[in-house]
């Protein structure tokens, strides 16, 4: 069995990555298969493990858009005798509606959607089409001369991540991350729910929010206690329960547990405040602290200026470096997103 994916285009790579750590993490037995930037299939799903997999992926995932199961591949030609080869009663409860996403195809959306919503209500008693807010949703996936016949089966809920900008939250800072950047950061991270997730410079408590929504035990640390008290009002704000906040410097860090990850985005730049830390010493500092800290083959990912090498000080403490990926802020910045694994030998 079959799931569509349809993503994010804003990155080249961080959306099938994400993807991919969070099947990886969660040992999904699937496989991935890109068909073109924007439309990833993940597939092999045993019947068993589908609603599982589908659910994980609705719950976790930041820049995909939408989740699809997939009910029959057809093409142009083909697609009005498969349409009607499909029980739609099975899939349809009391109303739906029909929705068309082209990738490089050029069929007529609005004749497509009417033609199948007609072949569907001619295959079935007592449903009706409605357009607005529908109780199912048929999504057609035109890529070139194929069309995927999809339904939704669970919904992926995108206005979260409108919802709790940092500016709509109770305490904000300037240039605090995108809620959507966190919660990729998080899921490259390979964390699970249940697991321990920690932010050393934990500012506004983006990244720990995100992760406590995906069912993470979550802990900041700042070593501006502003920050600290802020993250905490951000994190009730947001339902997190399972929390620990600390007014502490990165250098003096000593976890009572060791954590299952570290995802962080280190302070730099003029509007950020590191107590007497200066420049790439952050960064050193940060991973001679953070080494003992996590569990053995724990992941680390953070974000860092382009203009600090990260590589030296990680071949250094003994981290591997596993992925990398720039995303361009302005005209001066490019953002460095790194996925670190704690190597066995120090």
């Amino acid at each position: 069995m079959e799931l569509l994916c349809i993503q994010s285009q804003e990155h080249p790579k961080l959306p099938q990555c994400e993807l991919k750590a969070v099947i990886e993490c969660e040992e999904m037995e699937a496989t991935l298969n890109v068909i073109t930037e924007g439309l990833v299939i993940v597939s092999g799903i045993s019947e068993e493990n589908i609603d599982e997999y589908y659910q994980i992926l609705t719950r976790r995932l930041g820049y995909t858009h939408e989740v699809h199961q997939i009910l029959k591949t057809s093409n142009v030609s083909d697609f009005d005798e498969d349409i009607l080869s499909l029980d739609w009663q099975d899939y349809i409860d009391e109303n739906f509606a029909v929705r068309v996403k082209r990738f490089n195809s050029d069929i007529d959306t609005v004749a497509f959607e009417r033609n199948a919503g007609a072949l569907i209500l001619e295959k079935c008693n007592n449903i009706k089409v409605r357009l607005k807010n529908p109780k199912s949703l048929v999504r057609l996936v035109a890529f070139k001369d194929i069309i995927y016949i999809a339904i939704e089966k669970y919904h992926l809920d995108k206005k979260h991540f409108e919802d709790i900008k940092p500016h709509k939250r109770p305490f904000f800072y300037p240039g605090s991350m995108s809620p959507k950047l966190a919660r990729c950061m998080v899921n490259l991270s390979r964390v699970k729910a249940g697991q321990l997730l920690l932010d050393p410079f934990c500012g506004t408590g983006g990244i720990l929010i995100e992760a406590g929504l995906i069912g993470c035990k979550v802990v900041g640390s700042d070593v501006n206690w502003k920050m600290k008290n802020g993250s905490a009002i951000n994190l009730d704000y947001c339902g997190i329960k399972d929390y620990r906040t600390f007014h502490l410097d990165v250098r003096e860090l000593k976890m009572y547990e060791k954590v299952a990850s570290v995802v962080t985005d280190p302070p730099y730049g003029i509007s950020t405040s590191t107590g007497d830390i200066d420049g790439d010493d952050i960064f050193k500092e940060f991973f001679h602290a953070i080494y003992d800290n996590m569990a053995e083959d724990a992941y680390l990912c953070m974000a860092s200026p382009h203009y600090v090498d990260l590589n030296p000080m990680i071949d250094e403490v003994g981290f591997e470096l596993v992925e990398q990926y720039s995303i361009k802020m302005h005209r001066s910045l490019t953002r460095i997103i790194s996925v670190i694994k704690k190597s066995h030998t120090k």
